[in-house]
């Protein structure tokens, strides 16, 4: 099991080892120890399954007042993955990145306390799940941001919060305009 620190050294790309025969494979998505090693420590409070179609745009979600981590996979399709820091005062403010997970590729992505999260599907449908740490309280929302998932695919789609809007609250998270990015597609 890997653990690498993306462009934004806090979120880490997790790479699970995955054993695979005739039967079919078997992985750990979760190992109290290994990931605490890895430096991803719980508690965990609960397990959240999405399932989207393609271009379905979520996010950007965070929790401002008790903010929390995620970890973040997909089981089945493909989605591009973003983490933005908006943690106040930080060096790295406004700068984000994403990843592709999938089913095919078993990654998923540690999106710690501090960080607004998004996601855009890019197969014909995505299972994706979220294991959240801690409690959070509330959530920034910032829908119609397109630019603020630049290196998203084109002919994203929101809707409700997601979709096109205001920008939301001013609040620590706001002045993102000049968000600058690092995008790893991997495998």
């Amino acid at each position: 099991m890997r653990f690498t620190p993306t462009a934004l050294p806090e979120v880490l790309l997790i790479e699970p080892d995955v054993f695979q025969d005739a039967r079919g494979f078997f992985l750990e998505t979760w190992h109290q120890r290994k990931y605490a090693e890895g430096g991803i420590h719980g508690p965990f409070v609960q397990d959240n399954h999405s399932h989207s179609g393609r271009g379905t745009l979520r996010g950007l979600h965070a929790q401002l007042r008790r903010p929390q981590g995620k970890l973040v996979r997909a089981v089945e399709g493909e989605m591009f993955d973003v983490a933005v820091d908006i943690r106040p005062g930080s060096p790295r403010f406004g700068r984000w990145v994403g990843v592709c997970l999938s089913g095919e590729n078993f990654r998923q992505l540690w999106i710690p306390p501090g960080f607004a999260h998004g996601f855009c599907v890019t197969s014909e449908r995505v299972h994706g799940l979220l294991r959240p740490g801690g409690r959070g309280d509330g959530r920034l929302e910032r829908p119609g941001d397109r630019h603020r998932l630049a290196g998203q695919p084109a002919g994203a789609v929101g809707e409700g919060r997601d979709g096109a809007g205001p920008a939301g609250p001013a609040g620590p998270a706001a002045g993102l305009e000049g968000l600058t990015s690092t995008a790893e597609r991997g495998p």
